[in-house]
């Protein structure tokens, strides 16, 4: 009878694990999950003995940067404060670097702090506003906002 070697012990183990492995993410259904959503796990290999499995993430693709115009987006102002002026105010500093303010009125309701709220397609339109404004909180627009343009809510928070 020969007995097993440690290296083919390890062999074994390995292919069972890549089997396992790949069992595992293919899973047999008819969804198709892209490659880069997966991790490789190879076992370690050092003198002979088997050590903590090293796990190789894959990279992921970075994301295209989205250029800003800020004259070709129409931004809206609502003051939500008990400060006179305060959509005016604040239709004035972003004019000045070039966002296109179509209108500026009072909101009626409630809103915990200074928003800028943006429609489809348009959150970095809406990150760049708000870091122009300093305001900090973005949130995707709700009715009755209008989807095509990028609105902001001032509060009492802001000056």
């Amino acid at each position: 009878m020969v007995l097993p070697t440690r290296l083919m012990v390890l062999s074994i183990s390995g292919v069972a694990l890549a089997g396992l492995i790949f069992v595992a993410t293919q899973g047999g259904g008819d969804k198709a999950t892209p490659a880069a959503h997966h991790a490789v796990v190879r076992p370690h290999v050092t003198s002979g003995s088997v050590t903590t499995p090293a796990v190789i993430t894959p990279t992921s693709t970075p994301t295209p940067t989205v250029v800003v115009h800020r004259g070709k987006v129409d931004v809206v102002i609502f003051n939500n404060s008990n400060v006179k002026g305060l959509a005016g105010k604040t239709s004035s500093r972003a004019q000045s670097v070039g966002w296109n303010v179509v209108a500026t009125a009072n909101w009626y309701g409630t809103v915990d702090a200074s928003t800028v709220y943006f429609g489809p397609k348009l959150k970095a339109a809406a990150e760049l506003l708000a870091r122009d404004l300093g305001i900090t909180r973005i949130k995707p627009a709700i009715a009755p906002m209008q989807f095509n343009r990028v609105t902001v809510i001032l509060t009492g928070d802001y000056h």
